[in-house]
Formats: C-alpha cells, sequence, structure tokens
C-alpha cells in the first residue's frame, strides 16, 4: 500500500493545497501548488522506481482534483472527485457482497497470484463477505461525512477529514481482509490435508486389495512344482 512513504505522498497535494488556500485566499494559486506538489513527488516515484508509469499515476488523481476545482471556482470542488469515488468504491464492494463475489477476496487472491479455491467453501466466502463490507462501510462513511462538509463550505475540515478517513480507516479494512484471508487459508489448508490424508488411505486399501485378489506367481510355481513331483513319486 506504499506504507508511511505512501501515506505522505498522497498525502502532501492536499496539505500544500489547503495552505495555499489559506494563506492567500486565490484558488489558481492553490491549484498550481497542489499540481506541483503532484509533479515533484511523481519525479522521485519515477527516479525511485525507474519508470514514469507512478509519476503519471501520481498527477492524475490530483489533476482530476484540480480540474474539477477550477471549473467549480471553489476551493472545495478540489475535493468533489475523492467524495463521489468514495461512493462509487462502496457500492462496487457492497454489489460484490450481494452478488457472493466479495471484492477483498478477489482482489487479494489476484495480488497474490492466488487460486479462487475459497470460492467452493461458503464458510471463506461468508468471511470475505465480511471484510468486503468494512470496506464497504469505509467508503460510505467518507462519502457521508465529507459530502456534509462540502455542502458545509468547510474546506478546512475537509482535508482533515480526507485525511483523518484515508490510511487509518483504511487500515481496518486491511487488518478485516487479514482476518478473512488467515480464516480461508487455515480452512483450506485443512481441508487439502484431510484430502491428501483420504487419497492416501484410498492408495493403501488399493495397494492391500490388489495384493489380495493378485496371486503370487513364485509361490503358485512352487505349489504346481511340488504337486507335480508328488503325482511322479505317485
Amino acid at each position: 500500500m506504499g506504507g508511511v512513504s505512501g501515506m505522505l505522498y498522497s498525502s502532501l497535494p492536499v496539505v500544500v493545497f489547503v495552505l495555499v488556500n489559506f494563506a492567500f485566499k486565490n484558488l489558481m494559486a492553490s491549484i498550481i501548488s497542489a499540481l506541483a506538489a503532484a509533479i515533484v513527488i511523481g519525479v522521485v516515484l519515477a527516479v525511485r522506481k525507474g519508470t514514469i508509469q507512478p509519476a503519471i499515476s501520481a498527477v492524475f488523481g490530483v489533476g482530476i482534483a484540480a480540474f474539477i476545482a477550477y471549473k467549480t471556482g471553489e476551493a472545495k470542488g478540489f475535493f468533489l472527485f475523492g467524495i463521489w469515488q468514495s461512493v462509487v468504491y462502496g457500492s462496487a464492494f457492497l454489489l460484490s457482497v450481494i452478488v457472493r463475489w466479495p471484492l477483498a477476496g478477489v482482489i487479494w487472491t489476484f495480488l497474490n497470484g492466488r487460486d479462487r479455491s475459497w470460492r467452493d467453501d461458503k464458510a471463506s466466502v461468508r468471511d470475505y463477505d465480511i471484510a468486503t463490507f468494512v470496506w464497504a462501510l469505509v467508503f460510505f462513511a467518507r462519502f457521508v461525512v465529507q459530502r456534509w462538509l462540502y455542502d458545509e463550505d468547510q474546506v478546512g475540515w475537509l482535508a482533515v477529514a480526507r485525511l483523518a478517513m484515508g490510511y487509518p480507516l483504511m487500515a481496518i479494512a486491511l487488518l478485516a481482509t487479514v482476518w478473512a484471508v488467515r480464516r480461508a487459508d487455515k480452512r483450506l489448508k485443512a481441508a487439502e490435508e484431510a484430502a491428501a490424508a483420504k487419497m492416501t488411505e484410498e492408495e493403501v486399501l488399493a495397494r492391500t486389495a490388489d495384493d489380495l485378489l493378485t496371486p503370487d506367481m513364485d509361490e503358485l510355481k512352487r505349489v504346481v512344482e511340488t504337486e507335480s513331483r508328488d503325482k511322479s513319486h505317485d
């Protein structure tokens, strides 16, 4: 998720925007400052990772937010994209629970290159449903609080809410996901071990049956030879 550095990188343009807007009461200066901060962050990420993709990603979100602020002519417009982004994400997570394809499980298995064997276990699907529902609550909480602050024209508190309801709430959702993953993995591992034990038992039984049903040719040959000698003596 980027760790502490990721938290700082994502927070810096927002903080710069609010501080410049508070100090100079100038929307264009705030927009330019936020974009400049995003570009600097993008360059740093590009140098560290050796690709320009992080730079594009770093500037993209801030660029959209800055464009909306410019079009609305209000500083609070800078937060509008993130507000509606939250409700879209929350709806997607909630819908995935309804259709029983919880996104917490789908995304986790995709990112870690695992199969979706948990889909065949109802208890595991239920655990991922719970984790996904926590994600949905996080996104909807962001929307409700930040939308209210937006309607109240509280730009400063919007920034506080944006940061306070970002990584801290995401950490709670991640803990719920880790809880679901561990329970599902433990359950699936136990099922695999039980299946392996059953397979081994069946193999032993099959070999035993083969031994019982398949005659020992050497022993049979000895019996035949013995009977032949007995008959010759007679």
